[in-house]
């Protein structure tokens, strides 16, 4: 099986929760962006790092804009599941920007990065360690970039267009306009947003799963802002429960 949740902001309660124990062995479970457990190097950052590369399921993610990026491309770049990954521990991996993973009998698109300086941050920066993601050449690590883009074209070529996943932290445009009716401003890139609906625009598939506006909704027919729920990618959309 494989399981979908949202930004874990390097909260490690997160896997401890209930919800986490339906994961079974050879399962995977992917974090939509805002991994947040990469973050000063420290000898207890690589403590947990190690214990999350233990779980008994693979602990997959893509970057979203709270990350340390510079921490991040540390780790060696390792082809994995059809696709390119940063190994970190064990069964810990992060998914590249544009590439598609073959996951059982799932084709599965990686997008992640996001705009940072924008009113979809929520605050979460108060609960992490910020000096380096504040750093000017980190901000501007997060967001995709043309080779990114251009990756994500070729992946669908060569996939023939034919994906059963997108998961990314933004989410395609008509979907940030419609999330943003109840909001005061949610911005996103000229950029990012051409990019966002290429995808959306060339890809055949069945599901869309992204973390950036913290919130659990489905929207239909496919979908899915993910937060604290951690839910089956095979889910029927009938409402999320059981919110962490």
């Amino acid at each position: 099986m494989i399981y979908i949740t949202g930004d874990t902001h390097g909260d490690l309660g997160r896997f401890k929760h209930p919800m986490f124990r339906k994961i079974k062995k050879r399962d995977t479970l992917i974090i939509c962006g805002d991994f947040g457990f990469i973050w000063d190097g420290s000898k207890r950052e690589k403590r947990i790092l190690k214990w999350l590369g233990k779980r008994r399921y693979d602990v997959l993610f893509v970057d979203g804009v709270h990350e340390n990026f510079d921490e991040l491309e540390r780790y060696p770049l390792e082809e994995w599941s059809g696709g390119e990954t940063r190994k970190i521990s064990g069964k810990l991996r992060l998914l590249m920007r544009g590439n598609v993973f073959q996951i059982g009998d799932k084709k599965i698109l990686a997008f992640g990065g996001g705009d940072r300086d924008d009113a979809g941050d929520t605050g979460d920066d108060e609960i992490l360690n910020t000096d380096s993601s504040n750093s000017s050449d980190n901000t501007h690590k997060c967001v995709p970039s043309p080779e990114d883009f251009e990756t994500a074209m070729k992946s669908l070529e060569e996939a023939e267009n034919e994906i059963d996943y997108i998961i990314s932290y933004e989410p395609p445009t008509m979907i940030t306009e419609f999330l943003a009716l109840n909001q005061k401003h949610i911005s996103t890139s000229d950029n990012l947003s051409y990019y966002l609906d290429e995808i959306n625009r060339k890809a055949n598939y069945k599901r869309w799963f992204f973390g950036r506006h913290h919130i659990d909704k489905v929207i239909p027919p496919k979908y899915f802002s993910l937060f604290s729920n951690v839910i089956n990618a095979e889910y029927n959309p009938t409402g999320l429960k059981n919110k962490i």
